[in-house]
């Protein structure tokens, strides 16, 4: 292929890109518009784990509970651990999301009675219960917050 045809040819498809990609970037701005207009809350909870629990609270989160919150339509978005290792050995931060406050009630009524729930918390607290205090604090983004 000649050098001329070539560069005609990348120079078409940047061109094309460029007008049909538009669209695509214009619908995605207005999407963020949507989300940022919505009533979506957030909730921070900050567990505190009995001595030597911590490991058996994390297996809990991941085997059981993260697919829980799921199916009663919370959303997962993220789960810490403190960077200071004593306070690592026993605290568990994570964020929740939920469309709306009131949303947020229904689904947690949902999961507390939810008897997929009981048998995971029950088989976890065979040897003692996992979890001595647990804080929790709803939140509404920010105007400036790049997360809504």
């Amino acid at each position: 292929m000649l050098p001329s045809v070539r560069f005609s040819r990348i120079l078409f498809s940047g061109i094309a890109l460029a007008v049909l990609g538009f669209p695509l970037f214009s619908s995605s701005q207005e999407s963020r518009k949507v989300i940022a207009k919505d009533n979506r809350v957030f909730e921070m909870r900050t567990y505190y784990a009995n001595p030597g629990k911590i490991e058996a609270l994390h297996a809990r989160f991941r085997d059981h509970t993260l697919k829980l919150f799921e199916k009663h339509g919370i959303t997962n978005v993220g789960y810490w651990k403190p960077t200071d290792a004593a306070k690592a050995e026993e605290v568990l931060v994570y964020i929740l999301a939920y469309p709306s406050k009131e949303a947020a009630d229904k689904s947690w009524k949902g999961f507390r009675e939810d008897p997929a729930w009981h048998a995971a918390r029950d088989a976890s607290e065979k040897a003692g219960k996992l979890v001595k205090k647990a804080d929790s604090v709803y939140l509404n983004p920010t105007d400036y917050s790049p997360l809504k």
